[in-house]
């Protein structure tokens, strides 16, 4: 009987299944999004992660004591019994290759997910939502390090 348990606990690891004959492993969304999460800042030239208001929003957040910065911010995952979709909204370093660091954090994710849950990830998309310029400060707005004061008015309102 040990024989047995031990080849179906193989075949198991082998096709990474979460579903068996003695029960099923449900791993939420928001495991998978952290672990994208993850994966994908520690590739380099990633500057940050997150569109517009969700990347003003956490770096307001930021600042608040006790209040780190999320690490699925910037990621959406859907995750099914077997198989996850992840997608990711990056913000690059400039000078970059951008479709080679797309490929980077692309890999860092699949592997991350697939070798800490066992789900088959069928699809990474990354949105390259902006570039970060040398001198720019870490809200992104465009307007450097420079003191308000020392800034032209906004030509519009």
């Amino acid at each position: 009987m040990g024989e047995t348990n031990a080849g179906r606990a193989v075949a198991q690891k082998e096709n990474g299944a979460l579903v068996s004959d003695t029960g099923r492993t449900r791993i939420a969304d928001g495991v998978v999004a952290k672990i994208a999460g993850m994966a994908s800042r520690e590739v380099g030239g990633v500057y940050a992660m997150g569109a517009g208001m969700a990347r003003t929003f956490g770096s307001v957040k930021e600042r608040i004591p006790g209040v780190g910065v999320s690490v699925t911010q910037g990621v959406a995952v859907q995750v099914g019994e077997r198989q996850a979709a992840v997608d990711i909204d990056l913000v690059v370093e400039y000078g970059v290759v951008i479709p080679e660091l797309a490929r980077a954090v692309r890999e860092s994710v699949i592997h991350q997910v697939e070798q800490m849950t066992g789900l088959e990830v069928v699809e990474v998309n990354i949105t390259v939502d902006d570039v970060h310029l040398p001198g720019e400060n870490g809200n992104s707005n465009g307007g450097g390090d420079q003191p308000d004061a020392d800034r032209p008015s906004p030509r519009v309102q």
